[in-house]
């Protein structure tokens, strides 16, 4: 007898080891919860209604702050704290009906008043706002109820839901607003934990959020700007995707190894040689275009990107149905280049200088366009500076003579009609035809608007447009739910999942 309860007080001891061992097994391969993201730049602020850095709104977006409208990964318009809307017969007033129960993450609940605040402030006098021109339309917001806003325009506004699905557009609470920079609250599905300056900012799930709840619970953004680091990041496994990767040399190596995905999409990202129109020789339209001319967008391609963007000749992307090939409006020519510098006065060329943001396109781009220019007689001093000088120096000051940026914000064709922008581009006649777009709904009738627009910027030639910045998305195998192309600046989390 002693020998059998020994024998089935072994055997239950053996079951029991076996069930530990079992579930320990089961939890290891459970889905994880936990994301850490790779970026190349840190964002000066997290406030996206104050700051033009596109690195706000990839870690905002969608996650923190969510607006009346907002983009799907198709590029798609939907419904976001707004849940539908009506819109008057002649265009020009939109009634909003919100969600309900929605919580900001101070635990302060969502209203139409936030919508009238957050409108109201981002279209006054003394706005921060960096999209100001997205909220020209607005006569003024009346609020019907709680659950109910009403939205007069001044004129038709096709692009009015698109324009509402920005970041610069997300709702904001009057009590939260002066501190979002540095502590950002929204309704989104994730807060904001917590920001290690200069290395990385944590978000946690939202356990009130109004909408359907995200697979995870925590993600890090971590800044590595240096390309290398970003491809060793990646093979260690410290980060788990870089929904931007900076190494675009390194991808066929990343294809190669079955750990990973690589997704090449688009972006709205128009890369250009920006020229201070203000300051001479630039605000000598022959000059422009001599640089235009100077350029070999190939080249530079191959040389910065291993091949993997589309030349441009305008500031619309390839994929947009008005866009216009006008790359051959200012083909690579050397030759035809000095000849438009002498006809501009400058024979032998002069000195100027090209300020370059860290970005590796803007870096790697910069030696190839500087060594374009030089063969032409144009000797354009390189100077390095890190991404808050850029934005301090020259996006804000206007301090500069030429640059390298892509502009990554959807349907930005307006930004070449706005006076105090950093180009200092004016033309009336372009201007008029922004102006004649945003008052137009019929879609056919906006494209061919955008097409003379395009012409007339390669007529013009104030800036020189390179290539359309693509998106090299890489990140685990087993990681679902991050956005294969760009149409807006977001890394947006609420559908990305860890499968088993």
């Amino acid at each position: 007898m002693i020998f059998r309860t020994f024998a089935i007080s072994a055997r239950k001891h053996m079951l029991l080891a076996l069930a530990v061992l079992l579930l320990s097994v089961a939890n290891a391969f459970a889905a994880r919860s936990d994301l850490t993201l790779g970026m190349v730049l840190e964002p000066p602020h997290l406030d996206p209604t104050a700051g033009a850095a596109a690195a706000i709104d990839e870690i905002v977006y969608a996650n923190i702050f969510e607006g009346l409208t907002r983009i799907a990964p198709s590029g798609e318009v939907k419904p976001a704290l707004a849940e539908r809307w009506e819109i008057s017969p002649d265009q020009k007033t939109y009634v909003f009906h919100l969600h309900r129960h929605v919580k900001f993450h101070d635990g302060a609940a969502f209203e139409a008043d936030d919508v009238k605040f957050s409108l109201d402030r981002a279209r006054a006098p003394d706005s921060t706002n960096a999209q100001k021109t997205l909220f020209a339309a607005i006569d003024h917001v009346d609020v019907i109820d709680p659950a109910t806003v009403e939205v007069t325009l001044k004129y038709p506004s096709g692009d009015f839901l698109y324009n509402m699905a920005w970041g610069d557009a997300v709702i904001v609470s009057r009590a939260s607003a002066a501190t979002n920079r540095e502590k950002p609250v929204g309704t989104g599905p994730f807060k904001f934990q917590n920001w290690a300056k200069g290395s990385q900012i944590v978000l946690a799930e939202n356990p009130d959020y109004w909408g359907g709840k995200p697979a995870l619970e925590k993600a890090t953004f971590r800044f590595i700007p240096d390309p290398a680091a970003a491809t060793t990041a990646l093979l260690a496994g410290d980060v788990q995707a870089f929904p931007s990767f900076p190494a675009p040399e390194a991808v066929p190596q990343f294809q190669a190894d079955p750990r990973f995905q690589v997704v090449i999409g688009t972006t709205e990202g128009e890369t250009i040689l920006a020229e201070n129109n203000a300051r001479p020789p630039f605000d000598n339209p022959k000059v422009r275009q001599a640089v235009a001319h100077a350029i070999d967008r190939r080249a530079v391609i191959d040389g910065a990107m291993f091949g993997l963007a589309t030349p441009i000749g305008s500031f619309l992307p390839p994929h947009h149905p008005a866009y216009v090939d006008l790359t051959d409006e200012r083909k690579y020519d050397p030759e035809l280049a000095k000849k438009l510098l002498a006809e501009a006065g400058f024979p032998d060329g002069f000195r100027t200088t090209l300020k370059l943001p860290p970005p590796v396109y803007a870096r790697r781009g910069g030696e190839i366009v500087a060594a374009q220019l030089r063969a032409v007689g144009i000797d354009a001093q390189i100077i390095p500076i890190e991404w808050a000088q850029w934005l301090d120096q020259v996006f804000k000051g206007k301090d500069y003579d030429l640059t390298i940026i892509a502009h990554t914000e959807p349907n930005d064709l307006n930004i070449f009609a706005r006076d105090d922008y950093y180009f200092n581009y004016h033309s009336p006649a372009f201007k008029a035809l922004i102006a004649q777009i945003e008052a137009t709904s019929d879609a056919a009738e906006r494209n061919e608007l955008y097409q003379r627009a395009q012409e007339i910027l390669s007529s013009d030639a104030p800036v020189a447009f390179l290539f359309q910045l693509p998106k090299l998305g890489i990140w685990d195998a087993k990681l679902q739910g991050l956005w294969k192309n760009y149409p807006i600046q977001a890394n947006d989390l609420t559908a990305v999942k860890w499968t088993e």
